[in-house]
């Protein structure tokens, strides 16, 4: 890519698109273009068809998605495979009709079965089952992967799909409602320490930068605490506990952001769709895992976070709330051999993460 050629990175505002766009302002690419949702609808197929008429990208990174977790997945099953499904068709096809010399579409790792042999390798797809909770949302990234091979296979295009783990990092999501895992156990321990400490301050800045169900800090301490123990934040006795959905077995897999943002780029300068595939036959499978190889447990990753935050209290694990898939671990072998490797520890991870955190 050259230095001064049109990029357009969609979904600029995301964990991974934001840390997209410091790493190619870092290696010095002066031409970034990019589009809040009010300006540009990507599931409006005629806006997005005007945007690359009048644009006219030389290249994309596709990383804009409507995306959640569990209950949003299983919630919203028509909206999750209608809009991403819009979203990749109208990009994909536009990056096709425009002559985009280069387009990385950014998926995710539930495209494998439910019951995937681990780690889990790029031949598996399609393999058995999805999970039923995010299958609408699985069936969108699938086909947005096949629509990327197969427009390279019969029009020549040049579009590579990456299918990354578990990410966390800057521009996370903390509000308890709807984040992920390692945010949110930051977050509930961070909280956590603040009660044990009676660090009252510190609790209502926190409610003040993020609200929980509208409780903000200039609510009494009666109405925090209580909305602290519906989130499992609690203080009995003089002593605090934070609960854990599970039993904290299922083991998982993490990426820092702008490691994964660092892939991207790499890939985007240095591989092309022929490097994705060895057979020359049936060509499938061309999609890249992005991540560590290196998984921990839930109990771990919470123990790990205690020690990097501070907190003295106790864990309950809430064996009444669901597990998950037990182990979910990518093989990154494919991705190793096209000359990238992660270079951010998760313990380096997690005090990056908690330290942008508290950032005012």
């Amino acid at each position: 890519m050259g230095k001064d050629e049109i990029i357009y990175v969609a979904g600029h505002r995301g964990l991974v698109g934001s840390a997209i766009i410091k790493n190619l302002t870092n290696k010095g690419y002066q031409n970034l273009i990019t589009r809040t949702h009010s300006e540009l609808d990507l599931t409006d197929a005629v806006a997005v068809a005007e945007f690359f008429a009048s644009e006219k990208p030389a290249y994309v990174i596709l990383a804009a998605a409507k995306v959640g977790g569990i209950i949003a997945n299983n919630t919203y099953r028509g909206e999750f495979i209608y809009e991403n499904l819009m979203i990749q068709n109208n990009v994909i096809h536009q990056s096709h009709i425009h002559k985009v010399k280069k387009l990385l579409f950014l998926g995710s790792t539930c495209i494998y079965p439910k019951n995937c042999p681990q780690p889990m390798k790029e031949e598996y797809l399609l393999m058995d089952v999805l999970e039923y909770t995010n299958e609408p949302y699985a069936i969108a990234k699938i086909a947005g992967i096949k629509l990327c091979e197969s427009y390279n296979l019969q029009y020549g295009t040049n579009f590579i799909s990456v299918m990354p783990t578990n990410l966390y990092g800057p521009n996370d999501n903390f509000d308890l409602e709807k984040s992920h895992v390692l945010p949110a156990l930051i977050r509930k321990i961070h909280l956590g320490k603040a009660l044990e400490e009676n660090d009252w301050n510190t609790i209502k800045k926190d409610l003040n930068n993020l609200p929980i169900e509208g409780h903000s800090g200039d609510n009494s301490q009666d109405s925090i605490l209580k909305i602290l123990n519906k989130y499992g934040i609690t203080k009995s006795n003089n002593e605090v506990f934070v609960e854990i959905w599970g039993s904290g077995k299922p083991m998982r897999e993490f990426l820092w952001s702008e490691d994964m943002a660092d892939a991207c780029v790499f890939i985007m300068e240095n591989r092309d769709f022929k490097d994705t595939y060895q057979s020359k036959t049936e060509i499938r499978n061309t999609h890249i895992n992005i991540g560590t190889g290196l998984d921990i447990s839930i109990a771990e990753l919470a123990n790990l976070i205690k020690k990097t935050i501070g907190y003295k209290g106790a864990f309950k694990f809430n064996s009444q709330k669901p597990d998950g898939t037990l182990k979910k671990l990518t093989d990154v072998s494919k991705l190793n051999n096209l000359g990238w490797k992660h270079q951010v520890s998760l313990k380096e991870g997690i005090k990056k993460q908690y330290d942008w955190y508290l950032e005012p």
